[in-house]
């Protein structure tokens, strides 16, 4: 009776894990409540890969189950634990370091009771020096603080949006927002003056949750269906967005960097949009889980920094700061043409 109990919930948490995985390459969303769930495909993974365990030493013939949605969720996914890229690669002074970091507003609000802490974001970035800054949930006035890049693009104050900020090093001869309908979210992108190439680098930052997930969330019918509610338009709201910015994309002239807060993982097909054929760097050069963000004290990837196939990822590098709701990521990529 118990094998059949737990033959019954394998299955189960197998054809979500399959259908999940097969949606992900939809370019709308069938079955919103499906979308949701995307944001728990390392549970279902972790789940099939304890069904698969457990079968193995009962009976065997029932983990072809597991097996079948491992292999397709790995299909559609990759993998979501990265082993790192150990090959040292000489570094050339054209190589370009570049961060992507949500810095919630240099915690102007005070959500973490800590003083300092918009000073303490300041001094990583300083430590670290990319080349090219990326940041999300900008403070405008802490440019004075950022001298070391003579250049700057932000998200314009006509918008009314939540500020973007792209810094570099490098001279900025063109830059744009794409001003995403019916929201405070915004991306910006700069075309960035590298040598004899021009680099447009965009910075994201996708529909937020309006909610922070957590157990309490859903802890009642009222506020679970509310919550529902939030996360399923925040789903759709982006999936407008992918669609919106991939269309930019495409018209681009330059080659193309892609950073910043997408609000949602990578098993989602709103990532899928985004990411088209570009390289995701966590995925090259990555090690562990590449947690930009903890949801359900879980660490979950929504950050991410993305090139096109003209570059070489030589690094990638996700740090353990908790400066904000998010944690930064760096990227280290070399041009081709500069090989």
């Amino acid at each position: 009776m118990l094998d059949r109990i737990i033959l019954a919930i394998n299955i189960l948490v197998a054809l979500l894990l399959g259908i999940i995985s097969i949606f992900s390459f939809l370019p709308f969303q069938p079955i919103p409540v499906l979308s949701v769930l995307s944001l728990f495909v390392p549970f279902l993974l972790i789940l099939n890969a304890l069904f698969l365990l457990y079968w193995l030493f009962r009976k065997r013939k029932r983990a072809i189950y597991s097996i079948s949605a491992l292999l397709i969720g790995y299909i559609s996914f990759g993998f979501f634990y990265g082993f790192g890229d150990k090959d040292q690669v000489g570094k050339k002074n054209t190589d370009l370091k570049i961060l992507t970091y949500n810095v919630w507003g240099f915690n102007k609000n005070g959500w973490i009771k800590e003083p300092g802490i918009g000073d303490s974001i300041i001094n990583f970035i300083k430590e670290k020096d990319p080349d090219i800054l990326c940041i999300q949930e900008h403070n405008r006035i802490r440019h004075r603080q950022l001298r070391q890049y003579p250049y700057r693009s932000e998200t314009p104050y006509s918008t009314g949006r939540t500020t973007q900020a792209i810094f570099s090093k490098y001279p900025i001869v063109g830059n744009g927002s794409l001003d995403l309908p019916g929201t405070i979210n915004n991306i910006i992108y700069a075309d960035i003056a590298h040598g004899k190439d021009t680099i447009r680098v965009y910075n994201i930052h996708l529909q937020s949750f309006s909610i922070v997930p957590s157990a309490a969330s859903f802890s009642d019918g009222d506020k679970s269906e509310k919550a529902y509610r939030r996360l399923v338009n925040t789903f759709t709201k982006q999936l407008e967005q992918a669609k919106i910015f991939r269309s930019h994309l495409q018209d681009s002239p330059f080659t193309n960097i892609v950073c910043g807060d997408f609000n949602n993982t990578q098993f989602s097909n709103i990532y899928k949009i985004v990411r088209g054929n570009l390289r995701d760097t966590f995925l090259e050069k990555g090690e562990g889980f590449g947690r930009t963000y903890d949801l359900f004290k879980f660490p979950i990837r929504i950050d991410y920094i993305l090139a096109d196939p003209d570059f070489e990822v030589l690094d990638h590098e996700n740090f353990n700061e908790k400066l904000s709701d998010h944690y930064p990521v760096m990227a280290t990529l070399r041009l081709n043409s500069h090989q």
